[in-house]
């Protein structure tokens, strides 16, 4: 028996003035890649992340010139709440900064984010107090509310084969602040210590020797700002509807009477890759909290003896080796493994590079040089990995209306547990470094055993039954 023929699909209806309307137009007309809209999408993120981990480097020796601890191995405390302030305030603010995107759209929230980057970053720069440096970088975080939205916008300038891409430029642009904002800080911080010839003590970089970094990296953020000015949006404006929708099929009435949209926290194939995702972000910060510690701290205590500015260079070499995966290899490992698998081999071959970084305080010379240097590189390869596999079941959980709301969820989540990861991992460090004769993981083994126990945890959630993925990746 002969099946009678399919009705047509229904017309796409676009209107006019409508900037996501245009944005649609635009994508069934490209061939290829939004190469244009990336790039915004790139050099936005990479100017929100410099600032995060730009202090790093210089942390340790900040905190010492606060004169806040009384003792050495007290600074690690004072470190972590130090670190922990921008994440806090990011934490609090990001739900209302995904609201506020699928509101009024992505371009404002993000173009008001870099310009926060621009004034509380330079203000960092300037605190001479503990409390101001701990204020300052509070409110940074809670108005640089750009994460949310700009990985809504990532999604929705590409095609549906085009968004591993899409969310691999996030995270590739993101991990490549947060490794180059410590070369940054490393490199330009004390210049007046590191730079003699070019700097006096009398100079304003002498009474504010954390300045230059902050500057530098605020220059770039302006630079950025103005170019938002160009920056196409996504978010669908229709005259006469209340709210904002992808694509419009039929007539008003048809619109008018679609089924109420699912509350984001019913929705679980969002909220467990929302929390799988949290856990490998707090694992992540601690990782760099306590690997920034942990190689400038003396030998006498487990560390490495490193300066600022070396390790500047061991993250500014993993920064590089990170945006040629990103660039060359992530889609085919997507394309083959898919975003779950990625997720848990390279959270599974994370561990064994974890457990080995306390035996290199042993090494020297090249002997500690190339073992290092690869740990740092591969560890920050499947970081990128696991964070690129679950932004992208995040987002193809929730239709584009919700999606600026969902990235804000995560986003808070996410905050709060890098938050609780530098004050923690400050804690575990100082209280290691107590205990470098004990019998059980005596000193920085527990803190790396800590670190894998974290990631253990993460590894576990990526399967079932916890995590449900969308229906596309069934």
């Amino acid at each position: 028996m002969v099946e009678p023929p399919q009705p047509p699909a229904p017309a796409k209806v676009y209107y006019d003035g409508c900037p996501g309307c245009a944005m649609d137009r635009k994508m069934e007309t490209r061939k290829g890649v939004p190469y244009k809209e990336l790039i915004f999408v790139g050099i936005i993120s990479f100017a929100s992340a410099l600032p995060i981990t730009s202090l790093f480097p210089f942390l340790y020796f900040m905190i010492r010139d606060l004169h806040v601890a009384q003792r050495e191995e007290d600074i690690g405390f004072y470190a972590g709440f130090l670190g922990a302030s921008y994440m806090i305030g990011r934490g609090i603010a990001s739900v209302f900064w995904g609201i506020v995107a699928d509101r009024i759209g992505r371009r404002p929230v993000m173009a008001f984010s870099v310009f926060s980057v621009i004034v509380f970053n330079t203000l960092f720069g300037l605190s001479v107090k503990y409390w101001m440096a701990i204020a300052t970088r509070f409110l940074l975080g809670a108005l640089n509310g750009f994460l949310a939205p700009v990985k809504a916008y990532s999604i929705e300038v590409c095609q549906p084969e085009q968004q591993a891409l899409g969310i691999s430029i996030v995270n590739t642009a993101w991990g490549m602040g947060v490794i180059i904002g410590p070369a940054i800080g490393g490199y330009l911080a004390q210049p007046v210590k590191q730079y003699p010839h070019l700097f006096h003590d009398n100079s304003v970089f002498g009474r504010f020797p954390y300045l230059l970094p902050c500057i530098c990296i605020s220059f770039f953020a302006t630079l950025v700002f103005i170019s938002c000015a160009w920056l196409p949006e996504t978010l669908h404006k229709h005259k006469g509807l209340e709210t904002a929708v992808e694509m419009v099929e039929g007539s008003t009435t048809q619109e008018s009477t679609e089924p109420p949209k699912k509350s984001l926290l019913k929705n679980w194939p969002l909220m467990s890759s929302i929390i799988t995702y949290s856990v490998f972000s707090l694992h992540d910060t601690a990782y760099v909290e306590i690997f920034s510690l942990w190689t400038v701290s003396s030998r006498k205590y487990g560390g490495l003896s490193f300066s600022s500015k070396d390790v500047g260079q061991v993250l500014t070499v993993a920064g590089v080796s990170l945006l040629v995966y990103q660039l060359l290899a992530y889609r085919w490992v997507n394309k083959i493994l898919g975003p779950i698998h990625s997720t848990q081999v390279s959270s599974a071959l994370s561990i064994p590079i974890i457990a080995a970084y306390p035996f290199m305080t042993h090494l020297s010379g090249i002997r500690l040089d190339m073992p290092l240097y690869i740990a740092a590189m591969l560890k920050s390869v499947f970081a990128i990995t696991r964070v690129t596999g679950t932004s992208l079941l995040q987002n193809n959980a929730v239709p584009q209306e919700q999606r600026g709301a969902a990235n804000g969820i995560a986003t808070t989540t996410m905050s709060l547990a890098k938050a609780f990861a530098p004050a923690g991992a400050g804690i575990i460090f100082s209280w290691a470094q107590k205990r470098q004769h004990a019998t059980f993981f005596p000193g920085d083994h527990m803190v790396f055993l800590v670190l894998n126990l974290t990631e253990v945890i993460g590894l576990v959630l990526t399967f079932k039954p916890f995590l449900a993925v969308p229906q596309q990746y069934k």
